[in-house]
């Protein structure tokens, strides 16, 4: 089975699930605040609320994986999951 195969679950996976069901029900607000043609800059707040709440959401995230997944690889010696840490991190980042 490979990485991508195999079910991830951490302390903070309702968390993190609640938190993206609000993160959605937000960003539909804001389609909607476009069909309805509110201000621009009304919508460009809305965006940037959204976009914290999802930057937020990956922190958590990071820092499950890097508790649970990042601590059993560096006990096993399993490097890829360090590589793949550090792709998902430049990914994150950019």
């Amino acid at each position: 089975m490979d990485n991508k195969d195999k079910k991830h679950e951490h302390e903070n996976t309702q968390a993190v699930i609640n938190r993206l069901s609000r993160a959605i029900g937000h960003l539909q607000s804001v389609k909607k605040m476009v069909e309805d043609g509110r201000e621009c800059s009304e919508v460009l707040i809305q965006i940037a609320a959204v976009k914290s709440a999802v930057n937020n959401i990956g922190k958590i995230i990071l820092q499950d994986h890097i508790k649970h997944c990042v601590v059993d690889a560096a006990l096993t010696g399993d490097e890829k999951v360090l590589e793949d840490l550090s792709y998902a991190i430049d990914k994150f980042m950019k």
